[in-house]
């Protein structure tokens, strides 16, 4: 690819941006009801304010902060009442994925899975939690574009993004890890099988299995604020 190519294909620099963010936001850097420091941001990356404004409409809409008129941008924080009605729907959601993955997923795409989730336990045996969790969602987003239904997608995407951050906080626990990293084996397993019923049931399992654990994440964090 050419200077050329590789402009065409570049993602808007609000986008990026916006990835950026986010990261600081799943890693801990910009904490639950934190101010977003627009002015350091905008040095730290050699940005002016607007497409730093473009990228935090962004993660507004993505539900990772909240827009205050005249007083900025604040990072939204999950509450208990928000995982215990968002992820059991998200479950839903992603059981129905795997249900219509088994039956339409290609060989190739099996193939790209395994490849994703063989470098995925390699991150978890390094102890790298950032790249075990890009590569956990991307072996999601690719079960769910295996589904092919558009409309199970779109209704996916807008909860999963809000749902990120306590996706991603579950996995600090050492027993919840490695628990975490066993069910993608079996998830590899029953698409490597094309079995439906069971990919479906170990997806549903997968999600719930984290409620309880992220609850208390932020129950505690509530109590370290009293």
């Amino acid at each position: 690819m050419n200077t050329h190519d590789a402009l065409l294909v570049r993602p808007p620099l609000s986008m990026e941006l916006a990835e950026h963010i986010r990261a600081m936001i799943l890693a801990g850097d910009l904490k639950d009801d934190e101010k977003i420091p627009e002015r350091a941001l905008c040095e730290r990356f050699g940005v002016s304010r607007t497409p730093l404004r473009e990228a935090l409409k962004i993660l507004s809409t993505e539900g990772f902060l909240q827009l205050v008129p005249n007083r900025g941008a604040r990072v939204c924080g999950l509450t208990v009442a928000d995982v215990e009605e968002g992820f059991p729907v998200l479950a839903t959601l992603e059981s129905l994925s795997g249900e219509l993955a088994a039956r339409s997923i290609t060989d190739a795409e099996i193939d790209a899975i395994a490849d994703m989730n063989a470098r995925m336990r390699a991150c978890y045996e390094a102890g790298d939690l950032p790249g075990y969790f890009a590569l956990n969602q991307a072996i999601h987003l690719a079960i769910l574009e295996a589904a092919r239904n558009p409309i199970l997608s779109q209704h996916h995407r807008m909860l999963s993004q809000r749902m990120r951050g306590a996706r991603y906080v579950s996995n600090i626990s050492a027993v919840r890890w490695r628990q975490a990293m066993d069910e993608h084996d079996l998830i590899l397993e029953a698409l490597r099988a094309r079995n439906g019923e069971e990919l479906a049931r170990i997806l549903k399992r997968h999600l719930e299995n984290k409620i309880d654990t992220v609850k208390a994440t932020i129950l505690s964090a509530d109590a370290a604020e009293i």
